[in-house]
């Protein structure tokens, strides 16, 4: 027999708190650094990427580190992604950027994303001779291939090898990811985690729905790529939930009308809905983490999922949720499971060590015997 849930609205209690001592968690480097982060997703999209940055970035200052995220809203001329105009990515950006990275003179340079930024500080990064790490956050060319199929995934694969083939180390969210981009050809990859606020996405905010119970939700984008109706087609009793929005909401509501849709949701409103829930539906196959089931969990929801990457790292199977090609089956054994194993698999995860561990692979820009080729204010001549 399943625990009772918490009802209400009270204060999260966590096990694990988000806040860090800069002494504790960064203790391989003496003293602070600048740490330049170069990426074409930032707010105001709504996306694990964006929010794994902003919540490493804020770990990382609290820890005494200087750090300047260099994102499309960094003053560049901006253009729709076709076919995903919400992501707006920098149009011919290396002028400018190269200007302002000099200016900022990093210690560290990470690269987040492939796209316009990301080519244009890793071009950057190799006129000045400087060493930067880079992450893999989306399984690009699966991405790609969902919405233009004639480009072949092995295509993508070999761009994405070149691109982060230049990093001193690529870092990634799982094991299983890892071994993945390995198969790839893919080397020098190194490990960091995610992480979820376990205060603010708890049981204790559950509250009530005016919905037929059980009610499996999804939390995330609405977009061709998160294989939504996969979940939505399933014969399932109860309700189904839909938080989030994205290019493919309208197609999704005609063809699934009885769906409930909220559109995006955020903070206390996002953790509620998710708390109220009984069952957290990820039907994606192309992520490589999935940050939102951390959340789910934490809010004590169990998951149902493929087993593909990013569930078979995150959900413990028979304990955090279900993985299971029927998805229907994984959805109804993961209503049998107990909210608090969902609740405890999600307090292992804090930010604190996935900032350590982000940390622990950042590189110096310049090796000790490596010459300083521009001053620290010297402007960049790249076009």
């Amino acid at each position: 027999m399943t625990a009772a849930r918490p009802a209400g609205h009270q204060a999260g209690i966590t096990k694990a708190s988000c806040d860090c001592n800069s002494a504790a968690i960064f203790p391989r480097h003496c003293g602070s650094m600048k740490i330049a982060i170069c990426t074409d997703a930032w707010t105001p999209q709504v996306n694990g990427v964006v929010t794994t940055l902003t919540r490493t970035s804020e770990e990382l200052r609290k820890a005494g580190h200087e750090v300047e995220v260099f994102s499309p809203a960094s003053g560049f001329l901006t253009f729709p992604l076709p076919s995903y105009p919400e992501i707006r990515l920098p149009l011919f950006p290396r002028r400018r950027l190269g200007r302002l990275l000099d200016a900022f003179a990093p210690d560290c340079v990470h690269i987040a994303t492939e796209g316009t930024l990301g080519l244009a500080a890793r071009a950057h990064c190799q006129r000045r001779g400087w060493r930067f790490t880079s992450s893999y956050h989306t399984q690009f060319p699966e991405f790609v291939n969902a919405r233009l199929p004639f480009i072949k995934v092995e295509f993508v694969y070999r761009f994405l090898r070149r691109f982060h083939g230049a990093a001193e180390k690529t870092m990634v969210a799982t094991p299983h990811m890892r071994e993945q981009l390995t198969r790839f050809g893919f080397s020098k990859l190194g490990m960091w985690g995610r992480g979820v606020d376990t205060t603010l996405f708890s049981p204790k905010k559950r509250g009530l729905l005016d919905l037929p119970r059980p009610v499996w939700v999804y939390a995330g984008r609405l977009a061709v790529e998160k294989n939504l109706p996969a979940f939505l087609a399933l014969d399932l009793p109860g309700s189904k939930l839909v938080i989030g929005d994205g290019p493919a909401r309208s197609i999704l509501e005609k063809k699934f009308p009885d769906a409930h849709f909220t559109g995006y949701r955020f903070g206390e409103e996002l953790a509620s809905l998710l708390a109220s829930g009984d069952v957290f539906v990820f039907p994606s196959r192309t992520d490589t983490f999935g940050l939102v089931m951390l959340e789910a969990m934490a809010s004590g929801l169990p998951v149902a999922a493929f087993p593909v990457t990013g569930p078979v790292d995150v959900v413990k199977h028979g304990l955090s949720g279900c993985l299971h090609e029927d998805l229907r089956e994984a959805c109804l054994a993961a209503q049998q499971l107990d909210w608090e194993e969902a609740r405890s698999a999600a307090l292992d995860c804090s930010w604190e060590t996935a900032a350590r561990q982000f940390e622990s692979h950042l590189v110096p820009v310049r090796t000790a015997r490596q010459p300083r080729r521009h001053s620290r204010l010297q402007p960049s001549t790249s076009v």
